[in-house]
């Protein structure tokens, strides 16, 4: 039942109950909202457009960064910070040697390494600035915030269908969120909300997504989920896209991968298509890259790529996906927001799990794996 293309044979839900020692069943609690940072691992900082254009900044786990291509074609990202007197060095300019700074003209290169004072030969073995490894694969540019020793480089995500333009046409962008970073995962991996949140884009009927018939799994590196809405009526995007005329068989097959990406492929086949035996056939069809790069404890970059693959020829039809997905984002960032703001009043205090909380619940704890494996080994090496 995990294979993607397999029969659906069975349904079932799995029920999480964590309760802390010697709470009253009727005051079980999930979790609460914010988590530590998990530095080794693979974050997207940018696009490769914004590279394209020069340098980008970003504050990524409470550190300024800027993030630039050198003139031999290789990414990295330093600190926004000049050595010599503290400037920062997004007020310079990328130059064929590295990253100058506007205040001195200081050279650094994609590693740090200060590689040109100006009307000095010398250079001091201090004059350096922190950098980290950035990786350009799939038209994204991922970071390494952890130990460099650590970073394999076969544990980004792979998402090949950026490179299929003619199959999979997109479009991309990138907000600025006042939330917690893992807030955005939970939304993603329960679809519960869509009913409520998205009536006027993806929604549909909040009781279809709530008895959808579902199927999660915890992997090596997170947690997914595929679910099923059989016979339903089409949401208007839907309809806009795919010009359905009838009911159809909708799914939703998310993917999380540690710590900060999300894989989805959305769809829809008319009613008596088959569906569950073959996906793979002309309908509506929706892939979404979901990115999400923590910039401090309550807020966070979502780096999201949506593809159309039900009219590739069209232009339009991309352009028009697009400006039907954006909308529903930005429903989605009042929620967090306003979720942010209520959690900071008291961020210790415990949350209530419920049933549909079965995917998160695997992300979450993936996450928090993952995190006490690496602040043990931190803990190993300084001893």
């Amino acid at each position: 039942l995990t294979k993607l293309d397999a029969p659906f044979r069975q349904v079932f839900y799995l029920e999480v109950t964590l309760r802390p020692r010697g709470a009253r069943e009727e005051d079980t609690m999930a979790e609460t909202t914010i988590e530590p940072f998990l530095r080794n691992g693979w974050y997207v900082a940018a696009w490769k457009e914004e590279l394209d254009a020069g340098f980008v900044t970003r504050t990524i786990m409470n550190e300024p960064l800027v993030i630039f291509r050198d003139a031999q074609g290789r990414a990295g990202a330093v600190e926004d910070r000049c050595c010599h007197r503290g400037a920062p060095l997004s007020s310079g300019k990328v130059v064929e040697n590295g990253i100058q700074c506007g205040y001195h003209g200081l050279v650094f290169d994609v590693h740090g390494k200060c590689v040109e004072i100006p009307g000095q030969d010398n250079i001091p073995q201090a004059a350096k600035a922190r950098a980290y490894k950035v990786v350009e694969k799939h038209q994204f540019a991922w970071i390494w915030m952890g130990d460099p020793a650590l970073a394999d480089e076969k544990l980004i995500i792979d998402y090949p269908w950026h490179d299929q333009p003619s199959k999979w046409p997109h479009r991309k962008a990138v907000m600025d969120i006042k939330c917690n970073y893992m807030m955005l995962v939970d939304n993603l991996m329960d679809l519960t909300h869509l009913g409520y949140v998205h009536t006027k884009t993806i929604g549909g009927n909040p009781k279809a997504h709530v008895n959808a018939e579902m199927i999660v799994s915890r992997t090596e590196r997170g947690a997914h989920f595929i679910r099923w809405m059989l016979d339903s009526k089409p949401p208007p995007t839907y309809v806009k896209g795919a010009g359905f005329t009838g009911n159809v068989d909708r799914w939703q097959e998310f993917e999380y991968f540690l710590p900060g990406g999300i894989v989805q492929w959305s769809g829809a086949l008319a009613v008596g298509a088959g569906a569950r035996e073959n996906r793979d056939q002309d309908g509506f069809h929706l892939r979404i890259f979901h990115g999400m790069t923590p910039k401090n404890d309550d807020s966070c970059y979502y780096f999201w790529s949506t593809a159309n693959g039900y009219r590739q020829d069209d232009p339009q039809a991309t352009e028009d996906m697009y400006n039907e997905i954006y909308p529903t984002f930005v429903e989605d960032i009042t929620i967090l927001e306003g979720q942010q703001a209520r959690v900071s009043v008291d961020p210790g205090r415990m949350l209530v799990g419920i049933k549909a909380d079965v995917a998160l619940t695997h992300a979450r704890r993936a996450m928090r794996d993952a995190i006490a494996a690496e602040q043990a080994a931190m803990k190993q090496a300084a001893e």
